[in-house]
């Protein structure tokens, strides 16, 4: 009901369970997937991990009622670009929809730290091959993403301009084949990069 108010966005389709929702983006192909995480048949979870898993897929935008709970990190892996609470206001709800649909990643980065700091320490994994792919000044920039500073507080701590940040970024997500700066922070989270507690500043 509140989407089919906004003249911006156009509801395609709709999936009572998370099979469903893998078929029905296949053959609908939206911007955006409005994911619940807890859903009969396949959860939202594994939902996610299958509808981002090609080229030019979906963005997908998870809805809980939960808020720094696991089922949430766990989507995150899975390759969602954000999450959302339920009860969160209309305006933000539309609001995420379009930047997820933008490109963007929908996460204050202090919750995103705190959420991954909360459940990476215990899923710690290998350092992914990839990660030798990176010149000392790109690994620097991927530790500050991780650690949740936004392009310009990085251009700021580097004394670079934002535009050389956006370009480091954009190599260390190609280079590790990663979808947006979510899955870089979870990845450096897990491998080690950086360790829960260090600071943003």
């Amino acid at each position: 009901m509140i989407l089919k108010t906004e003249s911006e966005i156009e509801i395609v389709g709709e999936a009572g369970d998370g099979a469903e929702a893998v078929a029905l983006a296949r053959e609908v192909a939206p911007d955006v997937v409005l994911m619940d995480v807890r859903m009969p048949v396949m959860d939202g979870i594994e939902a996610t991990r299958q509808i981002v898993d090609g080229d030019n897929t979906p963005r997908v935008l998870v809805l809980t009622t939960f808020d720094l709970d696991e089922y949430v990190y766990e989507a995150l892996r899975a390759g969602a670009s954000g999450f959302l609470l339920k009860d969160a206001p209309e305006n933000q709800l539309i609001a995420g929809i379009l930047i997820v649909a933008d490109g963007g990643s929908l996460f204050a980065p202090a919750v995103t730290r705190r959420l991954i700091e909360r459940f990476a320490g215990s899923r710690r994994v290998a350092q992914p091959p990839a990660l030798s792919e990176l010149t000392p000044r790109e690994l620097e920039v991927l530790g500050l993403v991780a650690r949740g500073l936004s392009n310009a507080e990085i251009a700021e701590t580097l004394v670079v301009s934002e535009h050389t940040v956006k370009t480091h970024v954009a190599h260390i997500l190609q280079k590790l084949d990663l979808r947006d700066r979510v899955q870089a922070v979870v990845l450096a989270y897990e491998a080690g990069v950086v360790k829960p507690g260090m600071s943003g500043s």
